[in-house]
């Protein structure tokens, strides 16, 4: 009897053991794959670029100085302010008079841009209006039919185009495989304050990889402020879309490439606000992961080639990123409460890493914040944006128009008590975990 009983209990301990022993094999599995990937994008991408930069035959861009007739799109919204800026900036222009059409695209403003605009009328100033504000691509839709350029060059109000930007610009279209430009936007004001900083250095890294993109196939998307396209490539899009992302991926399905041009140069401000800058990176990959779906094509090798692993790892694996680190944080949570050091030791870090970025947050209206805190901060409102963004997009709540100045005032109030109540529910949890962890990795090392 005693050795049925033993033989009973040996098999369900096996039986336990076994699939205790597969569970943190496969949650070990996760973590990995978790931890990889975040590191693959952001690290290993630009190197494979850079690698495959060097030893890649990449067929150069045929640039030649033309001159065909532009289209300028300027989009607009309550944008007084700036306008009359804007509106002497594209007169400045070297470019041929004669050859540059010069639209403003007003959504709806309900301030005195309108009226600034039309005193521009007698210099070649055109203004279109769409009433009520249904979003910057339905006012695109509108212009273009009136337009009459082969080059159309989008851009926005704010957006302040050195005196040769057009020329810089439509020099690649001379090459016919060639179906948009994107040129380089930088910041006036990357050095004013840690807001303003943060992301000036993620652009930075942006034009870098932008860079390599360009040389190998094409720069995945366009930007607002200046990009060019043929005009016999744009397609009406849906209100919902976002121009400058989903239309440069029409013209890839198309098989056009896309080039990145650094020397067509315009400068405007950041959001030079942590808050505002979380806002318009949720916005944007709110449309953007709508937009990708949209045109799935792109990410189909067989169609068209290896422009699909570039938006893949660029823009989808980014966007998806915040879901790969709390499944990295959970994996690290169990693996450490099993006994596993290195997992302890990685959860300290971690731990480390958030407290350094809720400093970041208690300092965001600070001018000036020490990059310790700084880029950590930067780093975990990227992504909680990429989150709120990629699951709005799925629930299918896109965001299509800004509200009106009072509306985002009490949004971004209700946004920051939630912040807050975050942050303190992660300061919480994480002192726990690093009490927990710290004591384990103090008991190995003294057993």
């Amino acid at each position: 009897m005693i050795a049925v009983y033993y033989s009973l209990v040996t098999n369900y301990l096996e039986r336990v053991l076994g699939t205790v022993i597969f569970m943190t094999v496969f949650i070990l599995a996760i973590t990995i794959l978790c931890l990889a990937i975040p590191f693959y994008v952001y690290i290993g991408y630009p190197l494979l670029l850079v690698a495959l930069s060097k030893v890649k035959r990449c067929v150069e861009i045929d640039k030649r100085d033309i001159e065909p007739k532009v289209s300028l799109l300027v989009s607009c919204y309550n944008e007084e302010k700036v306008i009359r800026k804007k509106i002497e900036n594209c007169l400045s222009l070297d470019y041929p008079n004669e050859k540059l059409e010069i639209i403003f695209i007003s959504d709806g403003s309900e301030d005195g841009t309108d009226e600034i605009i039309n005193a521009y009328q007698d210099q070649g100033i055109h203004l279109i209006r769409q009433e009520g504000r249904l979003g910057k691509t339905s006012g695109l839709n509108l212009a273009i039919p009136e337009a009459n350029g082969e080059v159309i060059v989008f851009s926005d109000a704010n957006a302040m185009y050195q005196s040769d930007a057009i020329n810089k610009l439509v020099r690649s279209f001379h090459d016919t495989t060639v179906g948009y430009v994107v040129g380089a936007a930088l910041y006036s004001d990357g050095e004013d304050n840690s807001a303003a900083n943060s992301e000036n250095s993620y652009w930075q890294y942006e034009i870098f990889i932008k860079t390599l993109e360009s040389k190998l196939h094409s720069v995945v998307g366009g930007d607002g402020a200046i990009y060019a396209i043929r005009r016999s490539l744009y397609d009406p899009l849906d209100a919902k879309d976002i121009n400058d992302f989903v239309n440069p991926l029409q013209i890839i399905a198309k098989g056009y490439r896309g080039v990145f041009e650094p020397e067509a140069i315009c400068y405007e401000e950041t959001a030079g606000d942590f808050s505002k800058e979380a806002k318009r990176k949720e916005r944007i990959v709110n449309r953007s992961f709508r937009g990708l779906m949209k045109v799935k094509s792109v990410m189909n090798p067989f169609k068209v080639g290896f422009f699909s692993l570039e938006v893949i790892s660029h823009k989808l694996l980014r966007w998806l990123i915040p879901f790969f680190l709390v499944g990295m944080t959970l994996g690290i949570i169990i693996l450490s409460f099993q006994g596993l050091l290195v997992f302890q030791i990685m959860q300290v870090f971690g731990v480390l890493f958030v407290w350094l970025a809720m400093v970041g947050y208690l300092k965001a209206s600070s001018n000036s914040m020490s990059r310790v805190f700084q880029f950590p901060y930067y780093f975990m409102m990227a992504n909680i944006s990429s989150f709120i963004g990629v699951v709005q997009a799925v629930k299918g709540n896109i965001q299509v128009t800004w509200g009106s100045p009072r509306a985002e005032q009490t949004e971004e109030t209700a946004d920051r008590l939630s912040v807050q109540f975050i942050f303190a529910s992660i300061a919480l949890i994480s002192l726990y975990l690093f009490y927990n962890a710290a004591s384990d990795i103090f008991q190995a090392c003294m057993s």
